[in-house]
C-alpha cells in the first residue's frame, strides 16, 4: 500500500490508546509502549487530545513533536496512535482560507473557541465537509484514465476553477462518473483497476506535507515571474518555477516586498506563509488580503490566495510544520496546471523552531547551534519549486515559485541560514539597511543582489518585450556600478574634479536609482509597473547616456545645461502615466535627441 492510500484510508481510523509518557520537555514528549508506530505518525497526547507527530523513535520509546501547549501533561499520561502521517486535506474550499502551522482553520477555530484564543486540544476540519460543490465531469463512463488525469471541475471561486485529478496512486477505467452537487466526502467517480478491483474518487483528497507530491518531469523554467516590481523584473528576475531569497535586518522590508509580490505577481495562485513571524505584522496581512483587489482580475485577492499564520507566540512544534503545509498545498495547484507562488516569511524563524526541536531531542548541534540536517532540510525544502510537467495523458505544464525571506542577525549574511539558502537559490535579493534609512524602497542593493535567471529570459525579453531589452539592462547595470567608483572618488576630491563624462554617468546613475529603482508601495500608481513599461521608462534613461556621451565631452562644454533640459524634468511626467503607450515614449526619446542636439 502506497503512503497516499495508507493517508488516505486512515483518515477514518479510531485512535487507539497504546503509549504512556514517559518524559516531557518542552513541545518533546518521550513516550514507551510505541512500538508498532512510525516515523511521523500523528498522534493525540493525553485525554485533553493535543495534536502531535512523531519525529524519532528508539525501540518503543518515541519523540513526539506536539504542536500545542503542553503545560500540564505529564508522566504517567496517555497517547493515543491515529495511524496516518502528518498531512493536509486536498478539496475544494481551501482558497480564501487562514490556517494555523498544522492546517486547522482559524475562523472555525475562534468560532468554536468562542473567543480569538485558540484552546488546547480544539478540533477542527480543514475544509468544510458539508458544504456542496457543482461538479462537472470532463470525462464519461468507459474512458481509460491515469494518475493525474482531470475527471472534472469545481468552480471554487470566481476566479479559480479548481480540477478533480486522479489520485497519483490511482488509475483505470471509468465505471461511473456524476454530474451535480455533492459534498467533498462523496463518491463522484469509481474507476476499474487493472487488477479490477475498483476504487472509489471523491473530491478529497490527503498527502503527507513531508512527501513532495509526484510530477512526471521538470522543465527548464525560461519565463519571468512579473511581479510589477522594477527592480526586481528588469533587474534581478526570478522565474516562475524559480527559486529566491529575501535576506536583510530588521526594518528593511522583506514583509512587505513579499507582500507587493504577492499583490501583484502574475501567479494565478498565492499560498502566504507567516512563519514565526510578528503578530502585528500577520494582523497586517489578515486584515488587508482581504480588501484588497486583484489588479490581474479585478476580484478580492482573497478569491486565489491561501493564509497560513503560524506567528512567533504560536507553538514552535506547529512553526516548523506550517512550511510542508503551505508547500504540500501550493504543489496540489501546481499540479492542477496553475502558476503558484509561495511566500516563506520567514525561513529564519522555520530553522530556529528546527534547532529548538534538535536541541529538545539531544541531537549533536551544528554550526551556531542549528542541527546537522539545516542545509540538506533546506535544499528539500527549495527543490520542491519548479516548472513541471504533471501527471496526466494530457500534460499539463504547472509551476511552484518559492520565494523565502531570511532574518540574519544583525544582517550578518555569513550565518548558516542565509548561507544554506544561498546554495540552492538562484535569485538573491539582499535588502540594504542604509537604503532603507534613506527611505528608498524597495531596499534591493543593485550592487550585491543577483539573479542567475537572467540569461534565461534574454529570449523571451526579445521576442515579448523587445530585441534590445538585454542590452540596455546591461548598460544599466553597469552605470550603477561606475556611479558606485565614482562617489568614493567625489568623497574624497569632491565633484569638480571630475570629467564632464563622469559627471553623465554619475546624472544618469542618479536617476535610475531615484527615478526608476524607487517604488512607493502605497501609490497606486507607481506600486506595479508592467515589463513593457519598465523597459521604455529605462530605454529612455539609457538614451539621456548614449546620446550625451559625445554632446558632453566636447572642449569647454557646461554640464550645467545638461542637466537643465527640459525632457529630463519630464520624466517624472511620463513615469507616473499608467496610460503611456510605446508610441508616446518613443515620442519622448525623441525629443530627448532633439534636446540633447540643440546643445552640440
Amino acid at each position: 500500500m502506497t503512503n497516499s492510500q495508507e493517508t488516505t484510508q486512515a483518515q477514518t481510523n479510531t485512535d487507539v490508546a497504546t503509549g504512556v509518557i514517559e518524559r516531557v520537555t518542552g513541545p518533546l514528549v518521550r513516550v514507551s509502549g510505541m512500538a508498532e508506530a512510525k516515523l511521523y505518525e500523528v498522534v493525540k497526547v493525553s485525554e485533553e487530545k493535543l495534536l502531535g507527530e512523531i519525529i524519532e523513535l528508539h525501540g518503543d520509546v518515541a519523540a513526539i513533536q506536539v504542536y500545542e501547549e503542553t503545560a500540564g501533561i505529564g508522566p504517567g499520561d496517555v497517547v493515543y496512535r491515529t495511524g496516518r502521517t502528518m498531512s493536509v486535506a486536498l478539496a475544494p474550499g481551501l482558497l480564501e482560507s487562514i490556517y494555523d502551522g498544522v492546517q486547522r482553520p482559524l475562523h472555525k477555530i475562534e468560532a468554536a473557541a468562542g473567543n480569538c484564543f485558540i484552546k488546547r486540544g480544539i478540533e477542527a476540519e480543514a475544509i468544510d465537509m458539508l458544504k456542496m460543490w457543482k461538479f462537472t465531469p470532463v470525462v464519461k463512463v468507459g474512458d481509460t484514465v491515469v494518475a493525474g488525469d482531470v475527471l472534472g471541475e469545481v468552480q471554487e471561486t470566481s476566479v479559480i476553477v479548481h480540477k478533480i485529478m486522479v489520485p497519483p496512486t490511482e488509475g483505470g477505467t471509468v465505471v461511473s462518473i456524476e454530474s451535480g452537487e455533492f459534498k467533498v466526502t462523496d463518491t463522484i467517480a469509481t474507476l476499474k483497476r487493472a487488477d479490477d478491483t475498483v476504487a472509489s474518487v471523491e473530491m478529497l483528497q490527503y498527502w503527507p506535507i513531508r512527501q513532495p507530491r509526484p510530477k512526471a518531469k521538470k522543465i527548464f523554467p525560461n519565463e519571468p515571474l512579473r511581479t510589477g516590481g522594477r527592480s526586481i523584473d528588469t533587474f534581478f528576475p526570478i522565474a516562475k518555477g524559480g527559486a529566491g531569497c529575501i535576506p536583510g535586518p530588521f526594518g528593511a522590508g522583506k514583509t512587505v516586498t513579499q507582500q507587493g509580490i504577492a499583490k501583484y505577481c502574475d501567479a494565478e495562485i498565492i499560498v502566504y506563509i507567516g512563519c514565526g513571524e510578528r503578530g502585528n505584522e500577520m494582523t497586517e496581512v489578515l486584515s488587508e488580503f482581504p480588501h484588497l483587489i486583484d489588479p490581474n482580475t479585478g476580484e478580492p485577492l482573497m478569491k486565489r490566495t491561501i493564509l497560513i499564520a503560524n506567528t512567533s507566540n504560536m507553538p514552535v512544534a506547529a512553526r516548523e510544520a506550517s512550511v510542508y503545509t503551505g508547500i504540500t498545498i501550493a504543489e496540489y495547484y501546481r499540479d492542477m496546471g496553475y502558476n503558484v507562488a509561495l511566500m516563506a516569511d520567514s525561513t529564519s524563524r522555520w530553522a530556529e523552531a528546527m534547532r529548538e526541536i534538535s536541541g529538545r531531542l539531544e541531537e549533536m548541534p551544528g554550526e551556531e547551534g542549528y542541527p546537522a540536517y539545516l542545509s540538506s532540510r533546506t535544499a528539500e525544502f527549495y527543490e520542491r519549486a519548479g516548472m513541471v510537467k504533471t501527471l496526466g495523458s494530457e500534460g499539463r505544464t504547472g509551476s511552484l515559485t518559492v520565494i523565502g525571506a531570511v532574518s540574519p542577525p544583525g544582517g550578518d549574511l555569513s550565518e548558516p541560514v542565509s548561507q544554506a539558502t544561498l546554495r540552492v537559490t538562484k535569485t538573491f535579493w539582499s535588502l540594504d539597511s542604509d537604503l532603507a534609512y534613506k527611505k528608498h524602497f524597495p531596499s534591493i542593493n543593485w550592487l550585491t543582489s543577483y539573479s542567475l535567471y537572467a540569461p534565461n529570459f534574454e529570449e523571451f525579453w526579445a521576442r515579448e518585450i523587445a530585441p534590445d531589452f538585454s542590452e540596455v539592462r546591461k548598460i544599466a547595470l553597469t552605470l550603477l556600478e561606475k556611479e558606485s567608483s565614482l562617489l568614493e572618488i567625489v568623497r574624497l576630491v569632491g565633484m569638480e574634479s571630475l570629467s564632464n563624462s563622469d559627471k553623465l554617468v554619475l546624472k544618469v546613475a542618479g536617476m535610475i536609482r531615484e527615478d526608476f529603482l524607487f517604488q512607493n508601495a502605497f501609490d497606486a500608481d507607481d506600486a506595479y509597473t508592467p515589463l513593457a513599461n519598465q523597459y521604455s521608462l529605462l530605454k529612455s534613461l539609457v538614451t539621456f547616456y548614449e546620446l550625451g556621451k559625445d554632446v558632453v565631452t566636447k572642449e569647454e562644454f557646461d554640464f550645467k545645461t545638461f542637466a537643465e533640459i527640459p525632457t529630463i524634468a519630464e520624466f517624472q511626467a511620463i513615469k507616473g502615466n499608467l496610460k503611456a503607450t510605446p508610441e508616446d515614449y518613443q515620442s519622448y526619446q525623441e525629443r530627448i535627441s532633439t534636446d540633447i542636439s540643440a546643445l552640440a
